[in-house]
């Protein structure tokens, strides 16, 4: 079923662009944006693959998925997967401990129960019960104060779109490993997280939200070193830049 006349015109209202902003853009007459929304001409694939740029979309969802009805095709993925934990003798779960030089393994292993048995387990006071934590030791200094070896007590969520912008979060991705960020939730727009960490000198990037295995919300952390008072606290300010300079981002990516 070819969808490209009815994903042109959706993508390109919803983008507000007119039919001559589209076509400048593609380098055609406005005459062939109106036909190919009306289903009277087919573009080349030069085409194509320009109008796949502006959208920031695959050829093959712009021609075959319809988006108007079915939503963008990421956002049928985006719910993860099935969480394997660990037990204890009263069927309880316990909170299993991702070490940074086990880090690269849970990444083979965190859907086999015999290696997430062999993690260390513990638990820890007064974190609800009727949610899943899991322990990662943070390494690097991009999340200062928090020094490395901190463990970042994380609770698991099962949906992406769960993600609160500017909340911090243990991602565990398929290119970039286990990394502890603040995130910023932009699936719908763009099927993608943006991160940035809470050094200033790190610049924010973007995770596409099917390379995302786990995601878990930061609830607590465990150091055995106390938060070095002179890199301070996050401030209003300092989350004000980050969501300009995530912003910024996406502008570029969107050319707008």
């Amino acid at each position: 079923m070819n969808c490209l006349p009815g994903n042109l015109r959706f993508l390109r209202k919803k983008a507000g662009m007119t039919q001559g902003q589209l076509a400048e853009k593609i380098g055609v007459q406005r005459s062939m944006i109106s036909a190919y929304e009306d289903g009277r001409s087919d573009p080349k694939l030069a085409a194509l693959e320009v109008m796949a740029t502006v959208f920031d979309i695959v050829i093959d969802e712009l021609l075959f998925w319809d988006i108007e009805s079915k939503g963008r095709k990421y956002l049928q993925q985006h719910q993860l997967k099935i969480l394997t934990v660990t037990l204890d003798e009263q069927e309880e779960e316990w909170i299993s401990m991702v070490g940074a030089k086990a880090s690269a393994g849970y990444l083979n292993g965190y859907a086999d129960p015999e290696y997430m048995e062999n993690l260390p387990n513990f638990r820890l006071p007064n974190l609800s019960k009727d949610k899943t934590y899991r322990a990662f030791e943070i390494s690097g200094d991009s999340m200062l104060p928090l020094t490395p070896g901190t463990l970042i007590i994380g609770s698991y969520l099962e949906h992406g779109m769960e993600v609160k912008n500017g909340k911090t979060y243990v991602l565990v991705t398929k290119n970039e490993g286990i990394v502890y960020k603040r995130v910023f939730n932009y699936i719908t727009e763009q099927g993608k997280l943006f991160v940035v960490s809470d050094n200033d000198r790190y610049k924010p990037y973007n995770i596409p939200i099917e390379e995302v295995l786990e995601i878990w919300e930061a609830k607590a952390f465990v150091s055995a070193d106390f938060p070095d008072p002179s890199s301070g606290p996050l401030t209003i300010e300092d989350l004000g830049k980050m969501i300009r300079e995530v912003q910024e981002d996406i502008r570029k990516i969107s050319g707008k």
